[in-house]
């Protein structure tokens, strides 16, 4: 059980990391006025714990599992619940879920009352190891992801490895997709990674590695915020493409698409001389040691449309973050018929 803390202008955020964090925790939160957000899968696991714990006059809010609840409607439900069971603006908003729930979650408590206390309890892969930590909130509209939110610390974050025991092969394959991108970023989790490449689904593995994906990006928030030095933008890698990707096809997770993403821009980093040599084949070999191959995609005109859209882009140029060497990495600017030929060009040598 260890202590991480972030420390920013605005707030100071603890986040809870190790086994048996949330019996120490959570039950703290009592004396509060609590206002739980989850969703259905989650809830239907975790009812009992939640109400043993929190007490069953908590008012809790639960909104369909999947990413089509991050959007305006749902937030503003979740406001005119608050709004109607009374919360006051000393209320604590608990998120208790994935990545959907916890970037609503923040974005509700960042509103309600030009903001509320928030604490974040992530039960997937994902979350703990990345979309819980750092004050990122947002929801999805007109099919462009994220692009309503604001940065919005939590005052604390529970990461506890128990809730990892539910989570289907899928969602450890989707908070895969984020530990490699942090190992992409740093050379120490990257070791751990190429060493332990065969224990990458393995429960044990995973709690270990977990505290060292929150210490990179804890780092990271503490130096950057609100990505205005640049360096929080290097977390962005394999985002771009995945993103566009996630959109065009939808068939797999965030993290699958994550690392998809990587691939392709890995392959795009090579092209232009930035990355090469035995890092570029290790680290191509550690991304499919987890999504096996890399897709073909049907259409990848419409991922640059896409991809044009992204938020990182400060220009009409599309911001890529690529891997570089270990422990670094490159920022490149593609115009969109560069992008366009890179992705055609790599999705076609992945046809079948």
């Amino acid at each position: 059980m260890q202590d991480i803390t972030i420390k920013t202008a605005t707030v100071e955020s603890v986040i809870h990391c190790g086994a048996d964090t949330f019996d120490k925790y959570a039950p703290k939160l009592k004396n509060k006025q609590l206002f739980i957000i989850t969703d259905s899968t989650v809830n239907k696991l975790y009812a009992g714990l939640l109400n043993q714990t929190f007490g069953e006059d908590a008012v809790k809010y639960i909104i369909p599992a999947g990413e089509k609840s991050k959007n305006t409607r749902t937030l503003l439900a979740i406001l005119n619940k608050m709004l109607c069971s009374d919360m006051r603006r000393s209320c604590c908003v608990i998120a208790f879920g994935g990545g959907v729930v916890g970037d609503i979650a923040g974005l509700a408590a960042a509103l309600y009352m030009r903001g509320v206390e928030i604490v974040q309890i992530p039960t997937t892969l994902l979350a703990q190891v990345d979309s819980s930590v750092g004050g990122k909130t947002a929801v999805d509209m007109a099919g462009v992801k994220n692009v309503i939110g604001t940065f919005y610390q939590p005052r604390e974050v529970i990461v506890d490895p128990r809730f990892l025991c539910t989570l289907p092969k899928r969602e450890i394959k989707c908070g895969l997709g984020e530990i490699v991108k942090h190992g992409a970023l740093n050379a120490e989790i990257f070791n751990k990674l190429t060493k332990n490449v065969k224990k990458l689904f393995s429960l044990e593995f995973l709690e270990d590695i977990t505290y060292y994906n929150i210490a990179h990006k804890a780092k990271v928030v503490t130096e950057d915020e609100k990505e205005i030095n640049g360096l929080r933008k290097t977390l962005n890698l394999g985002h771009t493409t995945g993103h566009a990707f996630e959109l065009l096809n939808g068939k797999r997770s965030h993290g699958e698409y994550v690392l998809i993403g990587a691939y392709y821009e890995l392959q795009i980093a090579r092209k232009y001389g930035i990355c090469g040599g035995q890092y570029a084949q290790s680290l191509e070999k550690l991304i499919l040691s987890v999504i096996k191959s890399a897709p073909y995609f049907e259409g990848v005109e419409r991922a640059v449309q896409l991809a044009a859209h992204d938020k990182k882009n400060e220009t009409e140029l599309i911001t890529l973050v690529v891997p570089k060497c270990e422990g670094e990495s490159a920022e490149i600017k593609l115009n969109r018929e560069e992008y366009a030929l890179c992705l055609k060009e790599i999705s076609d040598s992945l046809r079948g």
